[in-house]
């Protein structure tokens, strides 16, 4: 496992179209996915200890952001091939049995994670109303800790800040996770 981490926010990048099939069996869009005061777009994987270990604090957030106005959506970038853990089947399961209120995305081609630039899992990027990235940052400081409860909420309070004034804080950490499986064929950017 390599463990990444993310690049600073690029403040005001508009957020790349997409079409990807979910776990419902619907194709979702940007549009689709967008909320009144914006759109929290994750790249997590079901295999990834990483996500895995955030995965409570993260629906709790997603739930809470959603009351916000911020609307969420979860790609999966990684090789199915390679990694059978993420197969599209075993997002289905992941989703049904975490209640996912967000929908779940399966990148099978890997394009929509290299256009976004995501390079690990988790990977989170806030967008304003506008479509205009506002955050490009951590969950919360626990990294692979699930012991850690009471930390501060990154993600939440940044993205809480772009549904009250449409801007994130200048002041973002990066989040770190393992890095994204690429198909041998596919190489990141």
């Amino acid at each position: 496992m390599v463990t990444l981490t993310t690049p600073v926010c690029e403040f005001g990048l508009k957020a790349p179209e997409f079409n990807l099939l979910g776990v419902d069996n619907n194709f979702w869009s940007l549009k689709d996915c967008m909320g009144e005061k914006g759109l929290l777009v994750m790249f997590i994987s079901n295999h990834c200890p990483y996500v895995k270990a955030v995965q409570a604090r993260l629906i709790r957030d997603t739930n809470e952001l959603k009351a916000l106005g911020i609307n969420c959506v979860a790609i999966m970038p990684n090789d199915t091939i390679e990694y059978p853990e993420d197969a599209f089947e075993n997002m289905q399961l992941v989703s049904k049995n975490n209640n996912y209120s967000f929908p779940y995305l399966l990148d099978d081609t890997q394009d929509i994670a290299r256009t976004f630039g995501a390079i690990c899992t988790p990977d989170f990027f806030g967008y304003n109303n506008h479509y205009e990235l506002q955050y490009r940052g951590r969950l919360d400081a626990t990294g692979r800790n699930t012991e850690i409860t009471d930390t501060h909420r990154e993600l939440f309070e940044a993205m809480k800040l772009v549904a009250e004034t449409g801007n994130g804080p200048t002041d973002q950490s990066p989040s770190i996770g393992c890095s994204i499986k690429w198909k041998k064929t596919v190489q990141p950017n």
